[in-house]
């Protein structure tokens, strides 16, 4: 296996994860600061390693495999963290609803690359905002440094909630022909 620095980027996320977590749960006052940064450090580097992968071409079958895995990995469990600490079924659902959509998805492309035809459930620009609102909202949640920026992270997970579902039936519908043949 060759290291290049997007998979060590990639690696340098997984890492990260137990330190995330540790750090949420430290009972000291810049805990929730802490807990931010160190995801907000993952998702900088989720867009850095693909961005270098590709403009270096030094993308691998270790990297292709390891980046979805850890960027799904740290958002899974930033929005358990979350659900837990807000504790209320308007954080809960949503992070249930994004957490459901991201198994249904990876498994629909697994799916659809078995068939030969990955390239029809490609991400698609709802999927980047939805990313995009996803990690904002939940940097925002995890840091909580007043109520109007938990309030703003609460509103923009719901707006992540939406997306989620939009992005989903985006790719069911591509695939819906795939799905529905006998």
């Amino acid at each position: 296996m060759q290291y290049n620095i997007p998979t060590l980027l990639t690696l340098f996320r997984v890492i990260l994860i137990p330190f995330f977590v540790l750090a949420f749960y430290l009972p000291v006052v810049w805990a929730p600061f802490a807990c931010a940064l160190i995801f907000f450090i993952a998702a900088i580097t989720d867009w850095f390693d693909g961005y270098l992968a590709r403009r270096w071409n030094q993308s691998t079958r270790f990297g292709a495999f390891l980046d979805p895995v850890a960027d799904k990995v740290m958002v899974a469990i930033a929005m358990v963290l979350v659900a837990e600490h807000y504790h209320t079924w308007w954080v809960t659902l949503p992070a249930a609803t994004m957490i459901a959509r991201e198994i249904i998805i990876s498994a629909l492309r697994e799916w659809m690359a078995e068939l030969g035809k990955r390239s029809s459930v490609a991400v698609s620009w709802v999927g980047k905002v939805k990313t995009t609102a996803q990690m904002t909202a939940l940097v925002w949640m995890l840091w909580r440094p007043n109520i109007w920026v938990e309030w703003a992270g609460i509103a923009l997970f719901l707006v992540a909630a939406v997306l989620t579902l939009w992005s989903m039936l985006q790719y069911l519908n591509a695939a819906r022909g795939d799905l529905l043949q006998e």
